[in-house]
């Protein structure tokens, strides 16, 4: 039986590689999505890779992985990370692991930024990796 890792990426983050690439680089999320599918296939899992910019489908795609029997769940809320008790709520509310990603480090960002609710919920909290920090969790997800 095949290892799902699902790989869900928040508001926002579809516009990676155009929005303010000096903060979040020039790779697309599109990129990201192919380096990730590659490595996937090299620790011998599948991906189910998802953005949306609704809080409610996030939440809903969180308990589908639950009850899908997913291995892991890596994440990158965006800013809902900052904001969304609904998403902590989501994230504890599942036994399945929850790795959150971040592309910046928000504690070395603006102040509204260094309360991180997900993360506080989170099985691991990777940050400030730019893009390697989701082939990192993918290992950590493998790992599990």
């Amino acid at each position: 039986m095949a290892r799902t890792i699902f790989v869900l990426n928040g508001p926002n983050l579809n516009l990676l590689g155009t929005r303010e690439p000096e903060i979040y680089g020039r790779e697309s999320l599109d990129d990201i999505a192919a380096t990730l599918t590659d490595h996937a296939a090299s620790l011998g899992v599948t991906l189910d890779i998802r953005q949306s910019n609704h809080e409610g489908h996030l939440i809903d795609w969180l308990h589908e992985a639950q009850s899908s029997g997913a291995n892991a769940v890596i994440i990158n809320p965006g800013g809902y990370s900052h904001t969304s008790v609904a998403l902590y709520d989501a994230v504890k509310a599942i036994t399945t692991p929850v790795i959150l990603v971040h592309l910046t480090d928000p504690a070395t960002r603006e102040s509204f930024r260094q309360i991180d609710l997900v993360a506080l919920a989170a099985t691991h909290v990777i940050t400030g990796q730019g893009t390697r920090g989701y082939v990192r969790a993918l290992d950590a997800a493998a790992r599990l």
